[in-house]
């Protein structure tokens, strides 16, 4: 009787394709470019949360503090996959 097979899981950076270096390169500049806008944001919004803001203002922030969160997430996991799909 055949036993199931196990999907095996690549070790980090191998097995997998890579991208060339003139495209990583330009990709972690805008990685890098997007992670200072989204400092600016992230600051402006700490900002504002330390402002006596009424509604609907608060909820305004809320929804900026959400998107932002959601951002930084997204950006973390574009800086990620570079790292792992390139040589250096």
């Amino acid at each position: 009787m055949n036993e199931p097979k196990t999907p095996s899981i690549p070790s980090q950076n191998t097995d997998v394709e890579k991208i060339p270096e003139d495209i990583s390169v330009e990709m972690r500049r805008i990685a890098h470019d997007l992670s200072n806008a989204l400092e600016i944001i992230v600051q402006t919004s700490y900002l504002l949360s330390t402002a006596d803001l009424k509604e609907p203002a608060s909820d305004w922030l809320r929804m900026l503090d959400s998107g932002v969160e959601k951002a930084m997430n997204l950006n973390q996991r574009l800086r990620s996959y570079i790292k792992d799909h390139t040589s250096n």
